[in-house]
């Protein structure tokens, strides 16, 4: 039966975003790499706060997540009236496009980039543009030609998801110089603890120095608290104040609030974090080359690797095998790059798995 509810144009065309694989039937032991998560987990006295509140369950949280946005400001020394937080970074993305863009208005993203990106412009009416990418990486000139005075809104993951590189901060410096002061560059920095490199910035120091640049983060990565839906934006006044305007009354939880808290607070479990996955990165990648595949330029807490294009040793081939041994990692066809599969940094134990695995796929 055909419904006579008609849902507004566009909204049928958006193909919904769907999550790394979590489950496997059949097998006794799964070991989840599709995801991005943290193999360490949450910091325990996140785990501690947590608990601790399931007695207020049906309390109603701090709707302006004040004790959240100072910990984050003296965390980052930052000022806390231009954080605003959200239910991840998801929400604040949406909530970013649905102010500033509508039917008629273009959003631009690197080709490669996070599918919420198009996902949020089509929601709107907006169009999508993907502009091409170099060598799997961002590139300021095609940005800054693709742009038009159709262009509302230019996102920038740094480093991207799932390509795993990144611009300079002079590079991101001359992107915000190059684009027209009515189209708001939104830096996705959910990776940027992970960097190292010197010559990488988070994008954090250019949003007081202008209008028109919003930063944005997330606890899912680095702080292990993806379940709970927990990021924030760091924004010019004028933009804070849209969002927290859109925004639900009470749109983070009490129990994430609390975790998040004392996540951002633990700097030594971050820490052992980024240190972890410093070095199982380093040994993935080179393990992964001595097996004939292709491991890119990544510097979050994944890799990409390139697979053969034959189709016994294709990425698509590899999927399955490592699938039917527990191992899930995730499939990169819906990001334009079906030889490619992106491989979360796990534990030890996992990582060793996995590359044993693909040892007996590619020889």
């Amino acid at each position: 039966m055909t419904s006579p509810l008609k849902p507004r144009p566009g909204i049928l065309d958006i193909s919904p975003y769907v999550g790394g694989d979590a489950s496997v039937e059949g097998a006794n032991r799964v070991v989840r790499l599709a995801s991005n998560e943290n193999p360490l987990g949450p910091s325990p006295k996140a785990i501690e706060a947590y608990e601790q509140l399931k007695g207020e369950l049906h309390r109603y949280p701090d709707g302006g997540s004040n004790d959240l946005r100072d910990a984050i400001a003296d965390s980052e020394g930052l000022d806390r009236n231009r954080i605003v937080c959200g239910a991840g970074s998801d929400e604040l993305i949406s909530l970013l496009v649905r102010a500033y863009a509508g039917p008629g208005d273009e959003v631009l993203y690197s080709e490669h980039g996070f599918l919420m990106y198009p996902i949020s412009a089509k929601t709107v009416g907006a169009t999508p543009v993907a502009s091409p990418e170099h060598n799997l990486t961002t590139d300021v000139d095609e940005l800054l030609a693709q742009t038009t005075p159709r262009t509302k809104l230019v996102f920038v993951a740094n480093p991207n998801n799932p390509t795993g590189t990144y611009i300079s901060a002079e590079e991101l410096r001359r992107l915000r110089r190059g684009l027209p002061e009515s189209v708001l560059l939104v830096i996705d920095a959910a990776y940027a603890e992970y960097v190292a490199a010197d010559d990488y910035s988070s994008g954090m120091e250019l949003v007081p120095e202008c209008e028109n640049v919003v930063m944005t983060r997330t606890f899912s990565k680095i702080h292990g608290l993806a379940s709970l839906r927990l990021g924030w934006a760091y924004c010019p006044p004028a933009v804070a104040d849209i969002l927290n305007r859109l925004r639900g009354p009470f749109n983070v939880s009490l129990p994430a609030q609390a975790a998040g808290v004392e996540a951002i607070r633990d700097q030594a479990h971050v820490k052992r974090s980024v240190e972890h996955n410093a070095k199982w990165l380093a040994w993935f990648n080179e393990e992964v080359a001595k097996l004939g595949a292709e491991p890119g330029n990544c510097v979050g807490n994944f890799a990409l690797v390139r697979f053969p294009d034959t189709q016994d040793k294709s990425a698509a081939a590899a999927l399955e095998y490592l699938k039917s041994r527990g191992i899930l990692v995730r499939a990169m066809g819906g990001y334009g790059l079906p030889d490619y599969l992106r491989v979360t940094i796990g534990t030890e134990d996992e990582t060793r798995s996995v590359v044993e695995a693909l040892g007996k796929f590619l020889n």
